[in-house]
């Protein structure tokens, strides 16, 4: 039988990576929102996330996104996250705001457009090497609206070609991690829109590419955790984006529409070997709020991903394999749901204060005054936000 005290070690090495953007402005397609103390720069949304790691123990790196945080000095920026105890994470590309990608990117039939585009991922690379990031993530926008409006083939020989050049630009620890997105902004078809054309694009690609499942990118009824189990057995999931929808968009906290499916997501993880200390999966966040508090927000997020990841942790593997080898359908089901009714929050508070964190982080956070001081600190100026 599985009990908290044996699981507990086996979190001891988890990491969960936070996106940049999540301190920034954000908002829907109609408009974006200003909240008090947003950060101005990529220090200050460092300085943000040091205060989540400093709370949790959970997110010692942060996720880039050019151009959002674009600096002159990316190795003195490497400095700063050093002397926040944080390291910096993925690169993020991104060809899906300036004009001239209104009709596509990589997949573009424009040989300018294209070229400006792989030109923009080379540009990342190099800030990777100054960074010591690992990953450069690619999520595309490309697309067509209607029937016939391009050669769809044609955008994927396209797509081909840019990611090969990109690829062949990585340095030798170096990764490319291709994301997808079964729809938005391209309603007819979009050039990445599945799993499955992912892992055949990083499949030809060679071994230093890979696929990164974002948890909010597919369509209502999807096994997730099937698709998390056949990329982890096929050695071909980078990264994950861990967020929630309830309808069609995404960038909602994880584990906030359907907290089982991150428990099952998480056992397939565990079952795959993606939280071993030698894992090379990344664990992310990308997460935008709205609404709800920045810092708060990203503190829920990680705790959410460590609470589910110890519910799956208590799953009787050894009954469950027996269960399932004798066909005892309502056994095998049963011991999945007496994990994850498991109440596992007291155990996790007791861990914590062991370690020198704070049994609550929610709690510690807001008696810390933080929001307050950086409320006061960052009046004026240009807050940091989606383009910005």
């Amino acid at each position: 039988m599985t009990t908290m005290s044996s699981i507990l070690p086996r979190l001891e090495g988890l990491a969960i990576e936070v996106p940049s953007w999540a301190y920034g402005n954000s908002g829907t397609r109609f408009k974006v929102f200003g909240t008090p103390g947003t950060p101005r720069t990529i220090h200050e949304k460092l300085a943000d996330a040091a205060k989540v790691h400093e709370l949790t123990g959970l997110a010692p790196a942060v996720a880039l996104h050019i151009p959002w945080d674009k600096v002159d000095d990316y190795n003195a920026l490497r400095g700063y996250a050093g002397e926040l105890g944080l390291r910096l994470g993925t690169v993020n590309s991104n060809t899906f705001q300036d004009e001239e990608y209104k009709f596509g990117s990589l997949t573009s039939s424009n040989n300018a457009v294209r070229r400006r585009a792989v030109d923009h991922h080379l540009e990342c690379i190099d800030i990777m090497h100054a960074t010591g990031s690992r990953d450069l993530k690619i999520w595309l926008a490309d697309g067509t609206n209607y029937p016939g409006q391009d050669d769809m083939r044609g955008r994927q020989d396209r797509l081909a070609e840019s990611l090969q050049e990109i690829y062949a630009a990585l340095g030798e620890e170096q990764r490319l991690v291709l994301e997808y997105k079964f729809f938005e902004p391209a309603f007819y078809h979009t050039d990445v829109p599945d799993w499955g054309t992912s892992y055949a694009q990083t499949l030809a690609l060679g071994e230093k590419a890979f696929v990164c499942l974002d948890t909010g990118h597919h369509a209502p009824g999807t096994n997730i955790e099937f698709i998390v189990m056949q990329l982890l057995r096929l050695g071909k999931l980078g990264s994950f984006d861990f967020n929630s929808r309830f309808y069609a968009d995404d960038d909602l906290i994880v584990g906030a529409a359907d907290p089982f499916q991150l428990f099952r997501i998480m056992h397939e993880v565990i079952r795959g070997g993606a939280l071993a200390q030698d894992s090379e999966v990344a664990l992310m966040l990308d997460q935008c709020h709205n609404l709800e508090e920045k810092i708060p927000g990203q503190i829920r997020s990680v705790l959410n991903v460590q609470e589910m990841a110890a519910r799956a942790l208590l799953i009787d593997t050894t009954a469950l394999a027996e269960a399932q080898a004798a066909g005892d359908v309502l056994a095998a089901n049963g011991i999945f749901n007496d994990a994850f009714y498991t109440d596992v929050r007291p155990a996790l508070a007791e861990w914590r204060e062991s370690r020198g964190l704070p049994a609550d982080p929610l709690a510690a956070f807001k008696a810390s005054g933080y929001q307050k001081k950086i409320n006061e600190d960052r009046a004026g100026g240009r807050q940091s936000g989606w383009g910005a």
